[in-house]
């Protein structure tokens, strides 16, 4: 009977399945971990401890992140091609794709928000393939999307080096913080002026012709902050939003958006922020001067490439090398 064994170990080996990729997230979590199963019984052990849920929570219900089917059948796991989405989903927990407000919302919408988060980077490299000088326009979450690419991803989609795209993530960063340090610089300008009103306004009933002309602006302010409007923006509520609660909004908003806002009625706009009018034109002046600062320096780009050597290759080695400083 011996001559029996290597058959049951050929049974036992055609058995073994090939591993397959498979994604693995919490109900609750964001974060998504990468698992290699050959069988659901193996990947539901495996997400139980990469997951860590606890034992006394187990067992645990695989379901796909997509719809929130639920996955208990080995034939089908088998049927799923690689790199499916899973959600594990601990005892007496229930999948919900309408979770938006607890950040679970990638339950129905994880591969949505995977394809456009990288589609919003290729777009944004290929902006600066077509021209570098796009990094001016960009607003700061732009900015920090393409800083978040891993290097080799971005080198691989702009066709160049690492050394290189070391060098414009270092720019990109450059710009950031010069943009963080203005930012920082107009609020405490603000905060001066602020204390500065305060005593102006105190001032003004003693002796309104000696005050200086930020109090007579202030007077101005209190006499037109209530205006009963019933204009309406069509600004979006993200740029709106930006608008009222960034110290310097002019900043965070990309080029487009500022010329968005220029192009608001200023009383429109007042009554959206509940302003008074005079701040709200404060806040569109703001706006027309960052935006004349980029294009300015976006022509000046354009000049200084022109008058290099006349090559249509993006000039990558000539934007600074320097680490970013604190």
């Amino acid at each position: 009977r011996a001559p029996r064994l290597p058959a049951v170990r050929g049974r036992a080996a055609a058995m073994a399945a090939p591993l397959k990729r498979c994604l693995v997230r919490r109900r609750d979590g964001r974060e998504q971990h990468g698992v290699a199963a050959s069988c659901l019984r193996e990947l539901r052990d495996k997400a139980s401890g990469i997951l860590a849920i606890d034992k006394a929570r187990e067992p645990i219900t695989l379901v796909l992140a997509e719809d929130g089917t639920i996955v208990d059948d080995e034939d089908y796991f088998l049927c799923l091609p690689s790199d499916t989405k899973f959600v594990a989903l601990a005892k007496n927990e229930k999948w919900s794709g309408k979770s938006l407000g607890s950040g679970t919302a990638w339950l129905s919408e994880s591969a949505d928000e995977v394809d456009s988060a990288a589609e919003k980077w290729k777009q944004l490299a290929r902006q600066l393939k077509d021209d570098l000088s796009n990094i001016i326009l960009m607003s700061e979450e732009d900015l920090q999307v393409l800083i978040d690419v891993p290097r080799s991803d971005l080198a691989e989609e702009l066709a160049q080096s690492q050394s290189k795209i070391q060098v414009l993530q270092d720019t990109l960063q450059q710009v950031l913080d010069r943009r963080e340090e203005e930012r920082q610089s107009r609020q405490l300008l603000e905060l001066y002026l602020e204390a500065l009103k305060n005593e102006d306004s105190i001032l003004s009933k003693v002796a309104e012709s000696e005050t200086v002309p930020r109090k007579e602006m202030d007077v101005v302010d209190t006499g037109t902050s209530s205006t009963g409007t019933s204009a309406k923006t069509t600004l979006s509520d993200q740029i709106l939003a930006a608008l009222k609660e960034k110290p310097a909004p002019e900043l965070c908003l990309d080029s487009q958006d500022l010329e968005l806002v220029l192009k608001e009625d200023t009383q429109a706009l007042a009554s959206a922020l509940r302003w008074d009018k005079q701040k709200a034109e404060a806040l569109q002046q703001a706006c027309d001067q960052e935006l004349s600062k980029r294009l300015q320096q976006v022509q000046a780009l354009h000049s200084l490439r022109s008058t290099s050597k006349g090559k249509k290759t993006l000039p990558w080695g000539d934007w600074p090398s320097s680490k970013r400083k604190k």
